[in-house]
């Protein structure tokens, strides 16, 4: 069985059990009461767990208040709760590499995603240039960022402001409001991306980038550097789980159908070396980004996004994971978690 049939058959397998297991369409059964209850208690739990630090390798983040706490949840029939500092904006990261790979997906489908760069996890760091030398840059992901930078360069435009304006239009459409660039961020990010634009030049030497590397490099440097607050990334969650419609705007951003890859990849790979871990904890798709932001899909039910920028080893919001971890368990959000009645 070659690599793309098995990968394919992994995602056909994720779809027929988020199916037959009733979650794309099975609505959160909680009260208001008690959402907002399992919300507050998280934040009142973790509010002051002082576990973790500032990214610094990227010099901007170190700057961002460590002390920034906030937890949005948002419901498929469009419901916003939130905890905590739900207001201020740090930049969206590699979270951002979720809604990339979305816009590559609806616009020239799954395939083109598994057949470019791959869809397994690499078992190497999300930087690492190993993984691409190993298999010549086949078994990347787009979580990872020789994949991610690869996904970028695969947007449709006739130009880099073409393509930037495709990337940042679907950002916004998943959030429901017009996102911007938090300059200082890219700007900091810029000057620090050598390794980046290295990993490029290598995607680019195996055929995996088309056109400019170094184009792709920045044009993606940008992309990590937009501003989003807890409930915008609640809101990109929230319109996975509601099938690619935006349940706050309405607004249809992609097809169903192309949803449960990008929740497949997600699950693989969204929290580096650690996803493996969280998806046995929680069951729940997700991304984390280093700027402190975790968002997680509970398909047919909810998105749920919190931010605060301390990070563990792996680069992980520690806030996040117990925060996120906490609600879901409250609120039945794991779709593997099926009980008979």
């Amino acid at each position: 069985m070659n690599r793309v049939t098995k990968s394919g058959s992994f995602v056909s397998i994720v779809l027929a059990f988020l199916l037959a297991a009733g979650t794309l369409h099975a609505g959160l059964d909680a009260e208001p009461q008690d959402i907002e209850k399992a919300l507050q208690n998280a934040f009142d739990t973790y509010k002051d767990l002082q576990q973790g630090a500032n990214a610094d390798y990227i010099p901007a983040l170190a700057k961002v208040d460590p002390n920034l706490f906030g937890i949005a949840l948002i419901t498929v029939d469009g419901r916003l709760y939130t905890a905590g500092d739900v207001k201020s904006e740090v930049s969206i990261q590699s979270i951002s590499k979720v809604f990339t790979m979305a816009r590559v997906i609806q616009d020239s489908g799954p395939a083109a995603i598994e057949s470019n760069m791959g869809v397994d996890a690499t078992g190497q760091v999300f930087n690492s240039i190993v993984a691409v030398e190993q298999y010549q840059g086949s078994e990347m992901n787009a979580m990872v960022n020789p994949g991610a930078i690869t996904a970028t360069s695969m947007v449709q435009g006739e130009n880099r402001d073409a393509r930037w304006g495709n990337i940042i239009s679907t950002y916004s459409a998943f959030a429901g409001r017009e996102l911007t660039v938090l300059e200082d961020v890219y700007q900091s990010e810029a000057a620090t991306n050598q390794r980046n634009q290295a990993i490029a030049m290598l995607m680019y030497a195996y055929g995996h980038i088309k056109g400019d590397p170094l184009e792709a490099t920045d044009i993606y440097t940008r992309q990590c550097s937009v501003g989003v607050n807890a409930t915008d990334l609640a809101a990109m969650a929230a319109t996975l789980a509601n099938g690619g419609t935006n349940p706050v705007t309405g607004t249809k951003v992609i097809d169903a159908d192309r949803v449960p890859p990008i929740l497949a990849v997600m699950a693989t790979a969204g929290l580096y070396d650690d996803s493996g871990k969280w998806l046995y904890a929680t069951g729940l798709p997700a991304k984390s980004g280093v700027g402190g932001g975790i968002l997680a899909v509970s398909p047919g039910k909810f998105g749920i996004a919190v931010i605060s920028p301390p990070l563990d080893a792996a680069g992980n919001s520690v806030r996040a994971q117990k925060a996120i971890t906490d609600i879901s368990n409250a609120l039945g959000g794991n779709p593997y978690a099926y009980r008979p009645q």
